[in-house]
């Protein structure tokens, strides 16, 4: 006899849909092609046949590593259908491909040790998951909810990882691709890049990270080479404290041949990209919004590098090509635009804020456009730390001194040609020993001082 629908019970409906899970799961059941931005789900491992269910209880967290090692040794991915599944403490073998169903497989966070953790793998890759780690505690030896150490190539695509109390993701010594994905509410940052080699970031969301955006460092200066690219990042405090260690949108630190271009970056504590220490690192095609402090900084022990095609709106300083006393030395400045900066920063600095775009040594600074710079537009040398900078080209509009240039004693040379300074207040080109003025309009005759080529500027 037919039995009515209306008699069958949730647990032959829940039974149906594991059963239906399945079939669709097995070897060939995918005849139509699969989009070529999806792992290839032919042959998959799903979570119906190891009974790790969504809400499955205690026996999820046995269930799934056992699957996930079963389908690393098949070379297999593993499906993880629609539903949350509340784990902890999963160890991805090499060759572990993990999928699901964009925003509808949630992976939550028990607590007490990690979520995801791989170490000395060749390959690991997670695609179309939420990643909650409900803000629970890491252990003292996690130092990220997803934490992978010596991966060949990690692959993360089109996930949500949210709520980490930590990073959301601390990579160590790994290449690969991290791509697609939205990265929210981290303790510390969104990505903890460390010792990477041929690593790409590109095309995620980072927001609301308590103490940065998107880091790439090293232990000791390097090459390493990674790409950042076309990410949004946004609202980075600094809630550790400091000076500038904290508080960054995209932050590279010690860390050659790193590649940051057409990012968007806003309001972050301190710096929309912070190089310290960075050598031949690309800076460029930018868009950075409310700085706390400086927009772009490059600083400290580095050789080489291209600030270009840059446009800041809202900062304390714009651009600052600095710490020459360091090592400091050899970039250009080209082709950026830079409104409506402010003297307020977030701690007491010996200059002040409020500066457009500030170049110490062997650095040529061209074609920027500068407007509303309240202290100064350009700020070429710091007391005897100054050589051979080029400033031509430039439009500067609205502020107090157009360019400040040292004259202190041990300033080397510069060359200060065919720029444009409109709305100055007290003076086009200024000679300043440290923080002091100690010259008249430099613009008309700058014969004082032989260091110095002035010529051809207008003023108005």
């Amino acid at each position: 006899m037919k039995k009515d629908f209306t008699e069958v019970s949730r647990r032959d409906i829940l039974g149906m849909a594991g059963a239906t899970a399945a079939a669709m799961l097995a070897p060939r059941a995918f005849a139509a092609p699969l989009s070529a931005n999806q792992s290839d789900l032919r042959g998959a491992i799903d979570a119906v046949q190891y009974r790790a269910i969504p809400e499955s209880g205690g026996q999820t967290n046995r269930n799934l590593q056992q699957m996930i090692e079963k389908a690393a040794r098949e070379n297999v991915p593993v499906f993880l259908p629609p539903g949350t599944y509340r784990i902890s403490n999963l160890t991805l073998p090499d060759n572990t491909r993990i999928t699901g169903a964009p925003g509808a497989t949630r992976i939550v966070y028990t607590g007490e040790g990690h979520l995801f953790a791989a170490e000395n793998a060749g390959h690991i890759e997670l695609s179309n998951l939420v990643i909650d780690g409900s803000n629970r505690s890491l252990a003292d030896y996690a130092g990220g909810l997803i934490q992978f150490t010596g991966v060949g190539e990690v692959l993360i695509d089109n996930c949500e990882i949210v709520g980490s109390r930590k990073h959301a993701l601390q990579l160590e010594r790994c290449g690969g691709r991290i791509e697609r994905s939205k990265i929210s509410g981290a303790g510390q940052s969104g990505i903890y890049a460390v010792e990477s080699a041929g690593l790409s970031i590109t095309d995620n969301v980072v927001s609301d990270c308590g103490n940065g955006g998107i880091l790439v460092h090293r232990w000791k200066k390097a090459e390493d080479g990674t790409i950042v690219s076309g990410n949004r990042v946004s609202n980075i405090r600094a809630n550790d404290g400091g000076t500038g260690e904290n508080g960054n949108g995209i932050n590279i630190f010690r860390a050659d041949d790193v590649t940051v271009t057409n990012n968007q970056i806003s309001d972050c504590a301190f710096t929309a990209i912070r190089a310290n220490s960075g050598s031949n690192i690309l800076i460029n095609n930018n868009q950075c919004r409310r700085s706390g402090e400086t927009a772009i900084y490059v600083e400290f022990e580095f050789v080489g590098a291209i600030v270009s095609g840059n446009v800041i709106d809202g900062a304390a300083n714009g651009i600052s090509i600095a710490n020459f006393d360091q090592g400091g030395r050899l970039a250009s400045v080209t082709g950026n635009v830079i409104r409506n900066l402010s003297l307020k920063g977030p701690y007491k600095h010996e200059v002040g804020f409020g500066i457009g775009i500030a170049a110490e040594a062997d650095t040529f600074v061209s074609g920027n456009v500068i407007e509303d710079a309240p202290r100064w537009g350009l700020q070429i040398g710091w007391g005897p730390y100054l050589r051979n900078v080029v400033v031509n080209g430039n439009v500067v509009r609205k502020s107090p001194v157009g360019c400040a240039v040292s004259v202190a004693e041990g300033a080397g040379s510069a060359v200060i040609t065919d720029n444009i300074f409109q709305e100055i207040g007290k003076g086009a080109v200024l000679g300043f020993e440290w923080e002091k003025q100690v010259s008249d309009e430099l613009a008309d005759d700058s014969s004082r001082y032989k260091q110095l080529t002035v010529e051809r500027n207008r003023t108005s």
